[in-house]
């Protein structure tokens, strides 16, 4: 059996010196090491040989398919080095070729823009706030000043979850508005304050080019002593003059919002027709971009704060009609609908 395992050794050894190509060294490999290869075989006839003599010859074959397996892998190094060199010296081959290009996925446009509102804001000292898109009734309706028989309710009722309810804050509901976390964020912190809060809102919305059931909100609030409409109009004059890299024309108007008071709504001057009239701007040259207004004194005992110690304002608008104002997207629904020849526009 050892005079076997030598012939075998020799034998492979002088075949592999004269293999040429990858291709025929990997033959050899699977002739002597593969499945049904010489040395497998001699492996599954050791049951015949007599039991004193199979410690001896399972060690020569342990030795010669690991001497066996060495100058394979010499050879692969030798074969592949040779195959490097030519194609180095191949006129065809031009190593200044770029590689295989792959495409990657990049960031949706709505990401894209939340990142810089966030960025701008954190740059005048606004913390970023998130909180839960299943709320009950009492943070994203009662502790913002809209009771259950309140008018308000009318507009925003909308996508409540069967058979969910809190136990002392009504049923579940899929916000509709960021406004809850205001709420949240004034019972852990207190005041002073000065967060936004970015963040997906759900509505029975009729959908069309300007309005979804589905859309994000950046929701702000200030607290703190000596507190003015006057500090918010500096805030958002920056914050536009910064987004939009140019002074964009807004005009501040009176609005009523339940949760503030007294109440404003802030237009921007439509970016997408100058002013002409679009069917985004209704055809008036302005665009809605947020609603805003003192905090009610409602609201700022509902977070635990003294409303006779500490005044705010709070904002929202509406991120996704921002990337419209940005990009200059004519219909809200592309932003949402996944189309990729509209999407890779923002890679």
């Amino acid at each position: 059996m050892k005079d076997l395992i030598q012939k075998l050794i020799n034998e492979a050894e002088n075949e592999i010196k004269s293999s040429l190509t990858l291709a025929s060294l990997e033959e050899l490999r699977i002739k002597y090491l593969g499945r049904k290869g010489s040395f497998t075989n001699i492996m599954q006839n050791l049951k015949s040989v007599r039991s004193e003599e199979k410690p001896a010859i399972g060690q020569a074959l342990n030795a010669a398919k690991n001497e066996l397996e060495q100058h394979l892998t010499t050879k692969q190094k030798t074969l592949e080095e040779e195959v490097l060199k030519q194609q180095l010296s191949d006129d065809s081959f031009d190593t200044t070729r770029p590689g295989t290009h792959y495409e990657t996925g990049h960031i949706h446009p709505l990401s894209q823009v939340q990142k810089e509102v966030e960025e701008i804001f954190s740059q005048m000292g606004f913390a970023i706030q998130d909180g839960p898109e299943i709320e009950s009734e009492y943070y994203n309706f009662e502790a913002l000043n809209v009771p259950k028989d309140h008018p308000a309710r009318d507009m925003q009722d909308t996508f409540f979850l069967a058979d969910k309810s809190h136990d002392h804050h009504g049923r579940m509901v899929l916000r509709t508005q960021t406004s809850p976390v205001q709420i949240r964020t004034m019972e852990k912190f207190g005041a002073p304050l000065r967060v936004i809060v970015p963040g997906r809102v759900f509505r029975y919305e009729a959908t069309d080019a300007s309005h979804d059931s589905t859309f994000y909100q950046v929701e702000g609030l200030l607290i703190d002593k000596n507190i003015s409409l006057a500090n918010l109009k500096g805030v958002m004059t920056e914050f536009l003059t910064r987004l939009f890299k140019k002074e964009t024309k807004v005009r501040f108007r009176p609005g009523y919002f339940p949760f503030v008071e007294p109440g404003i709504e802030l237009d921007m001057w439509c970016l997408l027709c100058s002013g002409m009239g679009c069917r985004v701007c209704k055809h008036t040259g302005w665009m809605e971009f947020m609603g805003a207004g003192m905090v009610h004194a409602n609201v700022l005992k509902a977070g635990g704060i003294d409303p006779e110690v500490y005044q705010g304002w709070a904002f929202g608008f509406g991120l996704t009609r921002l990337v419209m104002m940005k990009y200059g997207i004519d219909d809200i629904r592309l932003l949402m609908g996944g189309d990729l020849r509209f999407l890779e526009q923002f890679s």
